[in-house]
């Protein structure tokens, strides 16, 4: 009722031209047959396959199979006398340079709407409006269901689930249960039923486990071709070594994030700057591993398009996208490679990063950017500073103690027992060793342990690590500089 309350009132706003934007087509009907009764305004559907036909209060029947191309279609709409809401379903195609015709038939028609208060309804998945028409629309988006709403879709599957076994109860806890809902925001009724249906039936029981499912086909349902990817693999922080005052920086910011207060300001984001392999990446899934949400990359690489005003636009979508999908994490990996400006890029990076600042700065969904960085450098000073993002981290090279604990745990992720191992010795051995060169030491040696078809053991373990030649050694001058910029500027995740 409420979309054809909202729908109602553009059109009583006497707005020739409405842009709607869903999948959901029947139920985007509905909702203008709910209008269109209300006032017994005359309604007509056009389709590619059936043509202009009547429905509702319609006016005289018009012969559909010859207006099955939409030049012939608008004509009609133009030679018409009365007022009228005519809703196209198959237009999107037609309003290219291609198409000039069609899209002077549409202006014709807009033009005219004081004289024929003719509303046309342009209604597609995806929808784009040639110039000379943007400034007669205006765009209406059906509502997300509320919380309610979504545990009444649960519950009807749920029954769904119970009758086809043997009246069996769907296996479930409040805190579960409250999660998944959460983690269901955003999406229309259909899919949210489609979700449902489907961690329900996989094993007639709603837990935490059901999450990453929930959070993937999210993602799936509202289709951004690539540009952010769902992370599956968001590792707990017992699973990272060190970063201990970034633990508790979450830690003490978890409840003001994921249930915010009136009085309390929602976290908005972390920059993590380190030396490559130190564990950024690491941390930024540890993030979301941390309060159970899901985590979302953003792959600058797609974003960039050759068209002038696509990556902004794509950008826009993809954060668009971040917003549904919240409460979630929202991973920059490498920022700096997708907003340093390119001096052979006509200004691309510059407008990218207007985008994203903008929306950082005017954002109302909890969106949790993690934001990672090799090279301060390359940053501009607009992203870095107070107020944009919460915190900048630096993740330095792990020290003694945090050395031994990443060989404990990757030595236990690959079936080792610790405590057969000389940890003191090899976190001595490893000085200056990041927690990826840490890593590639014990997959190295356990090769080697292999192919001499004996156990792994720290002898092993110490040949590789002389064998190795860190990049704090390598990279010296480019370590030490980075250090000395991080030293009073920021705060040590260690």
């Amino acid at each position: 009722m409420q979309d054809a309350h909202d729908l109602g009132l553009i059109l009583d706003s006497r707005v020739p031209l409405v842009v709607i934007q869903s999948h959901e087509e029947t139920r985007v009907l509905d909702v203008l047959m709910q209008v269109s009764n209300k006032r017994t305004l005359p309604m007509q559907v056009w389709t590619i396959t059936e043509g202009l036909r009547p429905m509702g209060f319609s006016m005289a029947e018009a012969d559909g199979d010859k207006l099955l191309e939409l030049d012939d279609a608008l004509l009609a709409i133009k030679r018409t006398r009365g007022k009228g809401l005519f809703v196209l379903c198959d237009a999107h195609g037609f309003l290219t340079a291609d198409h000039p015709k069609t899209i002077r038939l549409l202006k014709d028609i807009v033009l005219q709407y004081d004289n024929i208060q003719r509303t046309v309804v342009l209604l597609s998945h995806a929808l784009v409006i040639p110039p000379e028409l943007r400034r007669h629309a205006a765009g209406f988006e059906l509502s997300v269901p509320g919380d309610e709403q979504i545990l009444s879709i649960i519950r009807e599957e749920a029954l769904v689930w119970s009758g086809q076994n043997n009246n069996q109860r769907v296996k479930t806890d409040k805190l579960a249960l409250d999660r998944i809902i959460t983690h269901l925001r955003g999406l229309s009724p259909s899919d949210v039923r489609i979700l449902a249906r489907q961690f329900i039936h996989a094993d007639g029981a709603i837990s935490d486990s059901d999450l990453p499912l929930v959070s993937k086909g999210k993602l799936q349902l509202l289709d951004m071709h690539g540009v952010l990817h769902y992370e599956y693999s968001t590792d707990t922080f017992a699973q990272v070594g060190g970063l201990h005052n970034l633990k508790a920086w979450l830690a003490q910011r978890e409840r003001a994030f994921l249930k915010p207060a009136n009085d309390v300001d929602v976290p908005k984001g972390i920059l993590l700057l380190g030396v490559q392999g130190g564990g950024k990446s690491v941390a930024a899934k540890a993030v979301a591993g941390l309060w159970k949400l899901p985590l979302l990359r953003l792959d600058f690489g797609a974003l960039y398009n050759k068209y002038y005003g696509e990556s902004e636009k794509n950008l826009r979508e993809a954060l668009k996208l971040a917003e549904n999908m919240a409460p979630c994490v929202l991973w920059m990996d490498e920022i700096e490679k997708g907003i340093a400006g390119q001096s052979h890029d006509d200004g691309t990076s510059l407008r990218v990063l207007g985008t994203l600042l903008t929306w950082m700065a005017e954002k109302k969904q909890p969106v949790f950017i993690v934001a990672t960085s090799n090279n301060i450098a390359n940053l501009p000073p607009e992203l870095i500073r107070k107020g944009r993002l919460d915190e900048i981290f630096f993740v330095d090279l792990p020290d003694m103690k945090t050395r031994e604990e990443i060989f404990a745990i990757h030595l236990a992720k690959r079936k080792q027992d610790p405590a057969q191992f000389d940890l003191p010795a090899l976190a001595a051995a490893s000085d200056g060793f990041s927690g990826a060169e840490i890593e590639q030491a014990v997959v190295a040696a356990t090769y080697s342990a292999l192919a001499q078809q004996q156990p792994l053991h720290t002898t092993g373990l110490l040949d590789e690590l002389s064998r190795t030649r860190p990049m704090s050694v390598v990279m010296a001058e480019d370590i030490a500089a980075l250090r000395a910029w991080a030293e009073n500027r920021t705060v040590t995740a260690g």
